[in-house]
């Protein structure tokens, strides 16, 4: 067995690990809300999420695989050199960690900036600010900021518009909210999948490109094996669940009702599904968590918990730099680790 492929078997290994992680904390994204409202029992949430989440990860596209595993940095100028699968090493330790230790503290992070910000360390580390595509991190920026934006003001708008049809309705009409919701819950699964799900397999094609045992084909970016096997993970991932951050958005953000679930998830999947067509990885964590802040807002403004609101952007603003300069860190010790032992 030669020493590419037994880094390219590491690299995946590591990546899948970062795609059960991305699963185990989103997880909250996708079963938090029929869970708080009753919509649906634990089981059976994870269960739907589970099965839509991979149908999403594998049917829908590899626009956002192909933005993380070309857009970012190009793995044709690493081709050859021995040192640069230690950019994955890095970028995704960093990034699993971070996922891992914030589902601890009950914090919704984003995977797309922790991945995103040790691809970008790391990427510093081995050949300097020049390696980076910055036009193309500008973009994914942009779209960073803009969705939660965007998943705010479309439930706010959508929940006036159905409070408005629904006036003067018997209460029968929450037993159709409550359908809506978890049909609702199964399309933002089928989205969270075209997106987060993704970036696994953007990163781990980057790693054999690099080592040179995959060289992508005419209209198929990722390898099959690689989509399949990243759809499992993630998928894995969500049925196990994150439970301490499924209580910070299903439960501590506002008293959400059937409508509001409806209304949330139904906006957060139209907005993560526009940014997966047009291959832009974003944050599915703030989109939903935004969604929530609208549909709530426009219910009643003083029933939202803007404290909640407020760590949930913390931890989403620190993510970035934070994880860029622990990977850099990390890329050194790596190849200094690498070096002693003459490796």
């Amino acid at each position: 067995m030669t020493t590419g492929l037994i880094l390219g078997i590491i690299v995946v290994i590591l990546g899948l690990a970062f795609n059960f992680s991305n699963g185990f904390n989103d997880s909250a994204n996708i079963i938090a809300i029929p869970i708080g409202t009753r919509a649906l029992k634990p089981g059976k949430a994870l269960i739907i999420a589970g099965i839509f989440e991979f149908i999403g990860t594998y049917f829908f596209g590899q626009g956002v695989a192909k933005t993380i595993g070309t857009g970012i940095i190009d793995p044709n100028l690493f081709v050859g050199n021995k040192y640069a699968v230690i950019i994955l090493f890095s970028t995704l330790l960093t990034s699993t960690v971070w996922n891992v230790v914030c589902t601890i503290l009950g914090m919704p992070i984003s995977a797309s900036h922790a991945l995103i910000g040790g691809f970008i360390g790391s990427g510093i580390a081995i050949a300097g600010f020049e390696s980076v595509q910055w036009n193309n991190v500008v973009k994914i920026f942009i779209t960073l900021f803009l969705a939660p934006a965007a998943g705010l003001v479309s439930s706010y708008i959508l929940t006036k518009i159905v409070y408005s049809l629904a006036v003067g309705a018997s209460n029968k009409i929450n037993s159709v909210f409550k359908f809506l919701e978890v049909v609702s819950s199964a399309f933002y699964a089928v989205s969270h999948g075209s997106n987060d799900g993704q970036k696994a397999i953007g990163i781990i094609t980057f790693s054999l490109i690099v080592l040179g045992l995959y060289k992508p084909q005419h209209g198929n970016f990722a390898p099959q094996w690689v989509i399949i096997a990243c759809a499992v993970c993630i998928t894995l991932g969500i049925m196990f669940g994150g439970w301490s951050v499924i209580k910070t958005i299903g439960m501590n953000i506002y008293k959400i009702k059937h409508i509001n679930g409806f209304v949330a998830q139904g906006s957060a999947a139209l907005v993560i599904y526009i940014a997966s067509m047009l291959g832009l990885p974003l944050s599915t964590t703030h989109v939903i968590t935004t969604s929530v802040m609208g549909t709530g807002a426009a219910e009643r403004m003083k029933g939202v918990r803007w404290s909640v609101g407020k760590n949930v952007f913390i931890t989403w603003f620190i993510t970035i730099p934070m994880t860029a300069i622990v990977a850099f860190i990390l890329y050194y010790l790596i190849f200094n680790l690498v070096k002693i032992l003459g490796l």
